[in-house]
């Protein structure tokens, strides 16, 4: 166990009725699964003050912000799945919004070509920030503790720096990394210096600390009316940004009516547009229903082809049908509905792979970052909170604001720049994608809540990852469900991932058995070898137990207590 609880785990724990791996943390009264251990404990420490699970939540994030500067933030967005203790469920939108001044083709020449790096590395590509707004309305909304109790230990954190762990280090020494940030004098200023940054450095950011005091003690509304707008209408104006006072005024958090479906019995809650998390994750899953996995073993030839398979035709109608449902129309009920998910697996042959080309989305009438962070929160009465959020890529935009110590995302990279034509992450977007003043780019993110066959509580989770979060999720709810495994066993199983176009399955180092690739191959699938898909930190409530699994493959921590 990387991490023990504040009660000792006596040995009839270890003798439950359903078998398992030891999980990171087993709590009575909370768990905390996040990416940083200063995070995590926050969110324990505000539990033990009394504070429910989205109070922890608001701490978590803000200590994100200060611990993984590469992807926690204020200058991002994100989405909140909310399950109260009395069973209702909800879902915060607050991802960015495109600028007022944004348009159709901004990121073309006049040529029609896409600009390299226009909508990515320059101030073009940061949207209206979205996560302390959303913050703050989660907070106003569910919240019990005081805002300012939430927010000063991140205070604190920024002011008096935190160690770095290896992680942090290996990013920030890293060459693409140190050119990106070295672009911008503000990052450059925060992030950069001389010599390489080893174990032990403090990570001081006196700025940032100086910002969060400001949201602390004047409330989240600070970050889009009070000096910390200043600052960034200053760095619009520094670097030709495009974002206006109005438009940090304007920025609303939305709450929206989840994607509710069923699989196997279990009920899954998960997030609708502009996420495309809950509506392909509903495909996905839906489509798999009408597979025995009883018949199969695990990573075994005919395992991987249905799901990839299955992912492939999800993909392709995320790609067609899925942007934000306040600018077009998006057939929801189509899209997650058994029927229309049948048609669609009815058409994946047992013993052929599919040709993406000829797939295309399917008869319905009417791009994203894998440098995301998610977290789990479970407390003591029984409210859950999952979170995912983001600047897109690692330290996204480059960019930082001016006297106020935080990165801007580039999130509009999350738009369609062109039809047909792939973001950084490789995801093909189409007309229902484009970009309009005042819209919300499409997603991947996919914070989750299971409930068990009972309609009690059984899992939260989520994952950074792009393009892989849905596939993440996916695996994991099946692993669990369809393979009987342990929380731990689900989250650490080696994972692969195919998003339609390119035409190829991903898949992570030493997962997949030579004669099981050959035997794939053989049926017309290709492969690409690439480095860890996600981060799925998890918990899985269990009788009277917590269970926190954290992810291994970023080096998360789970708290219980």
């Amino acid at each position: 166990m990387k991490n023990l609880i504040n009660y000792f785990i006596i040995p009839t724990i270890l003798s439950f009725a359903f078998a398992f791996e030891i999980p990171d943390a087993i709590g009575y009264n909370g768990v905390v699964v996040c990416s940083k251990k200063e995070a995590a404990q926050i969110g324990i420490d505000i539990l033990k003050k009394g504070g429910n699970a989205i109070d922890a939540s608001v701490g978590v994030a803000f200590a994100l912000a200060v611990t993984h500067p590469s992807a926690g933030n204020i200058g991002g967005g994100g989405f909140a799945m909310i399950r109260l203790a009395n069973g209702d469920v909800t879902s915060i939108d607050f991802r960015e919004t495109a600028p007022s001044l944004a348009y159709e083709n901004m990121f073309l020449d006049s040529l029609n070509n896409v600009i390299p790096g226009k909508s990515k590395y320059t101030s073009w590509a940061a949207g209206v920030p979205g996560s302390v707004h959303g913050l703050g309305t989660i907070h106003e909304k569910f919240g019990s503790l005081p805002w300012d109790v939430l927010v000063y230990p991140s205070v604190n954190l920024a002011r008096f720096g935190f160690e770095l762990d290896l992680h942090n280090i290996i990013i920030l020494n890293s060459e693409r990394y140190k050119k990106l940030l070295a672009n911008d004098i503000v990052s450059k200023k925060i992030f950069t210096k001389d010599v390489d940054y080893k174990i032990g450095d403090l990570l001081i950011q006196k700025d940032l600390s100086l910002t969060l005091e400001r949201i602390a003690k004047y409330g989240y509304k600070e970050f889009y009316e009070g000096k910390t707008s200043d600052y960034i209408i200053e760095c619009m104006n520094r670097t030709g940004g495009l974002i206006s006072r109005n438009d940090l005024r304007n920025y609303k958090s939305v709450e929206r009516e989840p994607i509710t479906f069923s699989y196997r019995g279990y009920t899954i809650h998960s997030m609708p547009p502009p996420s495309s998390g809950g509506i392909t994750l509903a495909s996905i899953l839906n489509q798999l229903e009408n597979v025995d996995f009883s018949e199969f073993n695990f990573h075994s030839k005919l395992h991987l082809h249905y799901l990839v398979e299955s992912e492939r035709r999800s993909y392709a109608d995320r790609a067609e049908f899925l942007g934000d449902t306040d600018f077009i129309n998006v057939p929801i009920d189509s899209l997650i509905s058994k029927e229309y998910a049948k048609k669609r697996f009815f058409t994946i042959s047992p013993d052929k792979a599919s040709n993406s080309s000829d797939i295309g989305f399917g008869e319905i009438s009417i791009n994203e970052s894998e440098e995301t962070t998610h977290f789990s929160i479970v407390d003591k009465f029984g409210n859950s909170v999952s979170l995912t959020t983001t600047i897109n890529g690692w330290y996204g935009s480059g960019i930082s604001v001016d006297n106020a110590g935080f990165i801007l995302n580039n999130e509009m990279d999350d738009f369609s720049s062109k039809p047909g034509f792939p973001n950084m992450y490789g995801l093909i977007g189409n007309k229902a994608n484009s970009i309009q003043p005042g819209k919300r780019m499409l997603s991947s993110m996919t914070p989750t809540i299971v409930e068990d066959l009972n309609n009690d509580l059984f899992l939260v989770l989520g994952s950074p990852g792009g393009s892989t979060i849905i596939t993440t999720v996916a695996q994991i709810i099946v692993n669990i469900i369809d393979f009987n495994m342990s929380i731990q066993e689900s989250i650490e199983a080696k994972r692969f991932h195919h998003q339609w176009l390119p035409d190829i399955i991903q898949i992570e180092r030493n997962s997949i058995a030579n004669e099981v690739i050959d035997e794939l191959i053989s049926m017309g699938h290709s492969f690409k070898y690439r480095s860890s898909i996600g981060e799925s930190n998890c918990i899985m409530v269990k009788d009277e137990f917590i269970l926190g699994s954290s992810d291994s493959r970023r080096g998360a921590i789970a708290i219980g207590y």
